[in-house]
């Protein structure tokens, strides 16, 4: 079996974007969601959510039917802010929107400034989890919460790769492996509070009719998922 060519997620998201809709759109990402959403405050009103790595906007539609009262996103490509864009003039709100292009490694953004800080399925495609963790901190305020979550690392081991299709073509996403004891140890450094930890499985509901996966997905978790607190 040919294995697609790997790309850097600037080059990988570039080619996706067209394609790449603003909700959860295969099975692992959609048993991610449902742990991020259960972790989620159901009432965000009078709040402010930062979701960083947004792609085409799927966690600030959420937050914004949720009542948030600004939700700013930020994405290392344009082309997906562009298909945030789009996503998010469809929803009629009144709260504060904005779009913010800018990488995890060095977000453009002031100290302390959400309530609520997502960042779901992106620092896998960063080698150092404590920088991108320690600029997430920086960004949420004293007391308030991320919630983070990365591809599951045994999904690595079985040699599960990222990836998609463009122009006829299939291709995989860089991603780097951050194991809990990653997590941990980062969190601990940072004076970030781990409060709880999901695995999630798939849903065989999820799972397509006549779906060519590796059934040992159905097995496994396929996601780490974190809700962390920034010391007061």
């Amino acid at each position: 079996m040919i294995r697609p060519p790997t790309l850097e997620p600037r080059a990988a998201y570039a080619l996706w974007a067209p394609s790449y809709p603003a909700h959860a759109h295969n099975p692992v990402m959609q048993a991610e969601e449902r742990a991020m959403l259960g972790l989620m405050p159901a009432a965000l009103r009078g709040l402010a959510v930062l979701d960083v790595g947004c792609g085409s906007g799927r966690y600030m539609l959420h937050a914004l039917r949720r009542g948030a009262a600004r939700v700013t996103g930020v994405d290392l490509s344009p082309q997906m802010l562009e298909r945030a864009g789009a996503e998010l003039a469809a929803l009629h709100a009144d709260a504060q929107v904005a779009l913010v292009q800018g990488s995890l490694a060095a977000l453009p953004l002031p100290d302390a400034q959400a309530d609520l800080t997502v960042c779901g399925l992106v620092v896998g495609h960063l080698d150092d989890l404590g920088q991108s963790l320690a600029e997430l901190r920086r960004v949420t305020r004293p007391g308030g919460t991320l919630l983070c979550s990365d591809v599951h690392p045994v999904g690595n081991a079985l040699g599960w790769r990222r990836d998609f299709k463009s122009g006829g073509r299939r291709y995989a996403v860089r991603h780097t492996l951050h194991l809990y004891s990653h997590w941990h140890r980062a969190c601990s450094a940072l004076g970030l509070q781990i409060e709880r930890v999901l695995e999630p499985m798939l849903d065989p509901a999820d799972v397509p009719a006549g779906a060519h996966f590796d059934r040992m997905a159905l097995e496994v978790p396929v996601a780490l998922v974190f809700q962390l607190r920034r010391a007061p």
